[in-house]
């Protein structure tokens, strides 16, 4: 989804009550979703999803679960064929092999077809007609649930007490409200396995940490890339942020890099964003390559190998 996320999304006020009824709509469909026929596959399904619109994680999850199981399994990432999300799917393909189509049903047959043992998906726990073998919901525990309401009037695809039918909670980056995440969590699924990751830079070593930065991105979380910047002492004297899988034009670009040249600013952006720029815009750019550190992580390779 290409947006960027209106303000009243992150606390209940005035505006997000008057958008109120309008969740009916949302709740409405996804009680019929649950009806629908669960298709199951030979291939193991494991869906890397959220609940939450945007920046939980979820793509840096699905690599990481990929370079677990391809040790021991032949395996493929699904990704939906969305226009607006050619950058997730080129990062997914710097990982492995994608199978990316209109139709993750047909994705899962395609890659039936080739023999896969495990298909990650990235994204998909709102489709309930496939029978997924694990289904982990990812948040970010800056933002968790916003101001709890599902769309339009919060940033929520489904009510939070669809935890109860996940098998694993992914909480990313670092947060004071960490504890009461992990409780309000364990109200709707006791027994639900939580766990917790943050990124780490692996190309800090290569940029010059002394000169003034010009900081731009099109994410779903900016203020978690934003935050990792200033955790490493990054000084950041601008920033420009856009609206999640943001298609940079050449005037967008030409504006960043005249801002910075004036001031004399390096420039940085993610790898995402870096992915989704031409060569020619590329020029002077530099991006974090970040990987994903996930606390306890034999719990989770414990819960992946253990896939019947």
């Amino acid at each position: 989804m290409n947006l960027k996320k209106p303000d009243f999304w992150n606390k209940k006020n005035l505006l997000a009550y008057i958008f109120l009824p309008l969740t009916l709509i949302t709740h409405t469909i996804n009680f019929f979703k649950k009806f629908s026929n669960k298709k199951q596959f030979v291939i193991k399904t494991i869906c890397v999803g959220n609940i939450y619109i945007g920046g939980t994680g979820k793509t840096s999850l699905s690599i990481l679960i990929n370079e677990i199981l391809k040790k021991k399994y032949k395996t493929v990432f699904i990704k939906k064929n969305y226009i607006s999300q050619k950058d997730e799917i080129n990062l997914l393909k710097k990982n492995g092999i994608v199978i990316s189509k209109n139709n993750r049903i047909n994705a899962l047959m395609h890659a039936e077809k080739k023999e896969y043992d495990f298909a990650i998906l990235d994204d998909g726990l709102q489709q309930k007609n496939i029978a997924y073998d694990l289904k982990i919901a990812c948040f970010n525990s800056s933002e968790f649930i916003g101001n709890g309401f599902v769309l339009p009037a919060g940033p929520l695809r489904e009510s939070i007490k669809e935890i109860k039918n996940y098998d694993m909670i992914f909480l990313n980056g670092s947060s004071k409200s960490t504890r009461k995440i992990f409780q309000k969590i364990k109200n709707f699924n006791k027994n639900i396995e939580v766990l917790e990751g943050e990124y780490v830079p692996q190309n800090i070593h290569s940029l010059d940490k002394k000169k003034n930065y010009l900081m731009f991105c099109g994410i779903g979380n900016p203020k978690e890339f934003e935050s990792t910047l200033l955790k490493h002492k990054f000084k950041l004297q601008k920033k420009f942020i856009y609206a999640d899988h943001h298609n940079f034009s050449d005037e967008d670009i030409n504006f960043i890099k005249k801002i910075a040249k004036k001031n004399k600013f390096e420039i940085i952006t993610t790898e995402k964003d870096y992915l989704r720029l031409n060569l020619k815009q590329k020029k002077d750019i530099k991006f974090l390559k970040i990987n994903l550190k996930v606390n306890k992580i034999n719990k989770l390779e414990k819960k992946l190998l253990n896939i019947k």
